[in-house]
């Protein structure tokens, strides 16, 4: 979503580029670049004017640090103010309290509040919230039931099974009542919406809000309508009461200027982001992360957040005593793809990496990356459970059959397998390395090709540590 922005953003940062300090003369370009790429963002034009007057009065007050040049200094004042601008910092759902803790999802037909009412459901089980029921109360559209329940089951998470004869406010009233006995922590509530905003549908929310004890009140904001979603927003919460919003497809091509504008509009913190259309593909907003990924800063901490929520401790032990055995079989690769799988698609993680935006453009489209796994699985489930555990097993007919399983040719098989043995060679390799053991032969593949026997002593790759930091030493004399 925010590719465009970034682009502008590094074209208006040129111009500081090679000045010595900052001034009023040396940054006035700098700024009506911000400035117009702010506005053909979409975003607020108010908010646009109040941004550039604080970055401008940050910088002109600032002193440049000893060390850290003046455009480097400029980022981080846009960086902090992107930050302010969007919220400060990440405000998480308020319901800890004992009993059932009601989440009322509101917003206009087409934004995703079903699908944001599966992906919450999956999101807060996945941090530890194991007691959740969905309650579809949307008697304006029954579609809407029937997609929630189907996300209730394909996620294992109880649902109740509302009469949509009745009103938005019985609805509400029995489902909670059933949440309650069943003892549940949270009861996500999907709610009726409209094509645009009408005073019916805001009465029937308002009567819903009042009928529950001090619920969160989410509205789902469609990030693709830029502006029009935060007039959206402001007039839910100036007839509703919202206690958050959720950014929904901020996946898409849009231009990004909901996401900027909404905080200083509406005076609501933004909760979530969904970034996908998959259940998984739900981050909690932080706007100084954002902020950062912005300016092409990264995301590291959100990369790190994701990796911990996506390994699998079982797998990751078990693959770990197989490498301290020498060993590395086809179903370990097959465990580590799941698990880049899981942590979203190559071109995300990324640009959660600092730097990797501007290189992203080199790189080009990181599709086909994602089709060659998919491509890999479909062989690899041609093969028999003892092919996958020993590679060294397929033979000449053995390939033949692999190619007519998955529709191949043989040599594709072969370079598969190729390709599969480097990778076993170099993570064993690595894992005698982190032993501190050297490089030994292992059974059946002799010595590992591009790594030199380590030394049998406590120094860095057999140097001492002040030479180990001359310049090239290491890559000449072991690589």
């Amino acid at each position: 979503m925010f590719d465009n922005l970034s682009d502008k953003f590094s074209e208006a940062f040129r111009s500081l580029k090679g000045t010595n300090k900052i001034s009023e003369e040396n940054i006035e370009e700098t700024l009506k670049g911000v400035k117009t790429a702010l506005l053909e963002a979409d975003v607020n034009f108010k908010v646009v004017k109040e941004f550039v007057e604080k970055v401008k009065e940050q910088a002109l007050g600032e002193k440049v640090t000893k060390g850290v040049n003046p455009g480097q200094q400029f980022v981080k004042i846009m960086h902090d103010e992107l930050a302010r601008l969007m919220g400060g910092e990440n405000e998480k759902l308020n319901i800890n309290r004992a009993g059932v803790n009601p989440i009322l999802i509101v917003g206009l037909n087409g934004a995703g509040k079903t699908t944001f009412a599966g992906k919450l459901a999956l999101y807060l089980r996945n941090k530890n919230k194991k007691d959740i029921y969905l309650i579809p109360a949307d008697n304006f559209r029954p579609a809407a039931k029937d997609q929630l329940i189907t996300h209730a089951k394909n996620l294992g998470v109880d649902y109740f099974d509302s009469d949509l004869t009745q009103s938005s406010v019985e609805i509400v009233k029995n489902g909670m009542a059933e949440a309650k006995r069943l003892g549940k922590e949270v009861a996500i509530i999907d709610t009726a919406g409209r094509l645009q905003v009408d005073e019916e549908l805001m009465g029937q929310l308002v009567d819903v809000r009042k009928s529950l004890d001090n619920p969160e009140v989410l509205i789902v904001a469609d990030a693709m309508n830029g502006q029009e979603a935060v007039n959206v927003a402001k007039v839910f919460h100036e007839k509703v009461g919202l206690t958050g919003v959720v950014l929904s497809k901020m996946d898409s091509d849009a231009r990004g200027g909901a996401a900027l504008s909404i905080r200083y509009v509406t005076g609501v913190p933004i909760k979530f982001m969904s970034v996908g259309e998959k259940m998984k593909d739900l981050d909690s907003f932080h706007p100084d992360r954002l902020a950062k990924r912005i300016l092409d800063m990264g995301d590291v901490l959100s990369l790190v957040e994701k990796a911990e929520e996506a390994i699998n401790k079982d797998d990751a032990e078990s693959i770990m005593k197989n490498l301290e055995k020498g060993r590395f079989t086809i179903n370990d690769f097959v465990k580590q793809m799941e698990t880049i799988n899981r942590l979203g698609s190559f071109g995300s993680i990324m640009k959660m990496i600092p730097g990797m935006g501007g290189m992203m453009k080199q790189l080009g489209d990181m599709s086909g990356a994602e089709d060659e796994m998919k491509r890999m699985r479909v062989m690899i489930n041609s093969m028999t459970k003892a092919e996958r555990e020993n590679v060294d097993l397929i033979n000449g007919s053995r390939r033949e059959r692999i190619a007519k399983g998955c529709g191949r040719a043989e040599k594709d098989v072969t370079e598969f397998i190729e390709r599969f043995n480097q990778m076993k060679q170099m993570m064993v390799g690595m894992m005698s390395m982190m032993k501190g053991g050297g490089m030994p032969n292992l059974p059946g593949m002799g010595p590992v090709k591009g790594f030199r026997q380590a030394p049998k002593n406590n120094d860095f790759m057999g140097q001492k540590p002040d030479k180990a930091k001359n310049k090239g030493q290491f890559g000449k004399k072991y690589f």
